[in-house]
C-alpha cells in the first residue's frame, strides 16, 4: 500500500506524569491515614484536620496540572512545593512536641517527595535540586535541630529527584536523537519510493528521446543530447538528493515520531494474475498457475511494477529481438515470480558500476520494491546465457503489514 511519511509528537516522559499522578493521590490518602490513627495524640486536632481537607481537595483538583509537561507550569510548581513546605511547618502547631521529638512524621509525610519530583520531571536535576534544598531547609527548621532521621530523610529526597531529573534529561536527549534519526529515515524512502516512480516513467521516455535523436540526426539529434544531459542530471538528483520530511509537532518541547499513513486503497485482494497477463506478447511467455494468486491490492501492484521493469531491463539491453519467460509460482509460504530472458547477460559488476553512476533500475525498481513488501529480489545472470530475476514476497510479511496498515 502506498505510504506518506508524517512527523507526530511523541512524549516518552508521559509514563512518569501519570506514575506521578497516581503518587501524589495514593501520598494524600497515606498521610491522612496516619493522622488518623494518632489524631489523640495531636495538641490541636483541628489544625490538621484543616490541612489535610486543603491537601485532599488541592491533591485531587490539581491532577489535570501533572498530566503532562504542559500543563504543569511553573506557577503550579510554585504554589504545590508551598502548600508542602506550609504543611511541614504547621506541623509544630498541630502535633505534641513529644511526637516531633520522638521522629514523628510530618502533616504532608510523603506527600511532599510528590512536589520535589514535578519540579524534576518538568525542569530535569537542577530544578529538582532547588526543591529538594527548600524542602530541607524548612524540615530543619520544623526540626529545629538536626536529627538523623531528619537529615536521612532530606538526603534520600534530594539524591533520588535529582537522579530522576536527570534521567528526564537524558530521555528527552534520547528522544531528539530517535526522532531525528526516524526523519532521516522516512525521508530516505521516501526518496527511493520517488525514484521508483521517475525511473519508470522519466528516465525512461529520456532515455528513449536520447537513442532515438542519435540515430535521426540533425535536429533531431541535438534534442537527444539534451534529452541525455537531462537524464544524468536528474538520476544525480534521485541517487543524492533526500525529499525533507515536513516537521509537525503538537509540543515543542517534546520529540516527534515518523508514522507511515496508508493511502485509501480498494478493498479485497487481486490476482497476480490478472496484473501480469498484459506484459504477455509475442516475445514474452507467462506460465501462471490454473488458481488465483491473490495478494492485497498495493503487494501486487508492487510485484507487477518490479516485472515490468525487469522486461524494460531485456528491452533495454538484451534488444528488440530478446525473448522473455515470465513463470508464477503459488507456493505455501510465498509467491514467487521469476522474469528470465535469452539475451548476452550481464558483466560481472555491471549492476553495482550502474547504482554507483546512478542508474537505479535494479537497486529501486525491482529490489527496493521487494524489499519495502518484506520480499527479496535475486537476479542470476551468466554472459552469454542470459539473465534471470526471482521475486519472492513471503505471504507472512505481506500479512503482517497489512494487519499493522489496518491497526494505523
Amino acid at each position: 500500500m502506498p505510504k506518506r511519511e508524517r512527523v507526530m509528537r511523541m512524549s516518552v516522559e508521559l509514563p512518569l506524569w501519570r506514575a506521578l499522578a497516581g503518587y501524589r493521590v495514593l501520598t494524600m490518602l497515606y498521610a491522612i491515614g496516619l493522622c488518623a490513627t494518632a489524631y489523640d495524640q495531636f495538641a490541636r486536632p483541628w489544625v490538621a484536620v484543616a490541612y489535610y481537607a486543603v491537601l485532599a481537595v488541592w491533591t485531587l483538583a490539581t491532577l489535570p496540572k501533572v498530566a503532562n509537561a504542559a500543563s504543569c507550569t511553573k506557577r503550579f510548581l510554585i504554589v504545590d512545593l508551598a502548600v508542602a513546605l506550609g504543611g511541614i511547618l504547621l506541623t509544630p502547631i498541630a502535633d505534641s512536641h513529644r511526637r516531633i521529638a520522638d521522629g514523628g512524621p510530618t502533616l504532608p509525610s510523603i506527600w511532599t517527595a510528590g512536589a520535589v519530583l514535578a519540579f524534576a520531571i518538568k525542569g530535569g536535576w537542577r530544578w529538582a535540586a532547588v526543591a529538594s534544598t527548600a524542602v530541607a531547609a524548612v524540615n530543619l527548621v520544623e526540626r529545629g535541630h538536626p536529627a538523623r532521621d531528619t537529615v536521612h530523610n532530606v538526603i534520600l529526597v534530594w539524591v533520588a529527584s535529582i537522579a530522576i531529573g536527570y534521567v528526564v534529561e537524558v530521555a528527552r536527549a534520547s528522544e531528539r536523537t530517535l526522532a531525528r534519526a526516524l526523519e532521516i529515515e522516512a525521508a530516505t524512502r521516501e526518496r527511493e519510493r520517488l525514484a521508483r516512480d521517475i525511473h519508470d516513467s522519466v528516465l525512461q521516455v529520456l532515455a528513449m528521446v536520447k537513442r532515438r535523436g542519435a540515430a535521426l540526426g540533425g535536429e533531431a539529434a541535438e534534442l537527444g543530447r539534451l534529452a541525455g544531459e537531462q537524464e544524468v542530471a536528474l538520476r544525480t538528483l534521485v541517487s543524492g538528493g533526500l525529499v525533507p520530511v515536513s516537521r509537525v509537532s503538537e509540543d515543542l518541547a517534546a520529540g516527534a515520531v515518523v508514522r507511515a499513513v496508508d493511502e485509501p486503497d480498494d478493498d479485497g485482494p487481486v490476482d497476480l494474475r490478472l496484473l501480469l497477463a498484459p506484459y504477455a506478447c509475442a516475445r514474452v511467455s507467462l506460465a501462471e498457475p490454473g488458481a488465483p494468486v491473490p495478494l492485497p491490492p498495493a503487494a501486487a501492484r508492487e510485484v507487477a511494477a518490479a516485472v515490468g521493469a525487469a522486461l524494460d531491463n531485456v528491452r533495454r539491453h538484451a534488444g528488440e529481438d530478446a525473448r522473455a519467460w515470465i513463470l508464477v509460482e503459488d507456493e505455501p509460504d510465498g509467491i514467487v515470480v521469476t522474469v528470465r530472458d535469452d539475451g548476452p547477460g550481464i558483466p560481472e559488476g555491471r549492476l553495482a558500476q550502474a547504482e554507483g553512476e546512478g542508474r537505479l533500475g535494479v537497486a529501486l525498481s525491482i529490489r527496493g520494491r521487494l524489499r519495502d513488501l518484506g520480499g527479496s529480489a535475486e537476479i542470476v545472470s551468466v554472459p552469454g546465457q542470459g539473465t534471470e530475476v526471482e521475486l519472492k514476497v513471503p505471504k507472512g510479511a505481506v500479512r503482517a503489514r497489512g494487519k499493522k496498515a489496518e491497526q494505523r
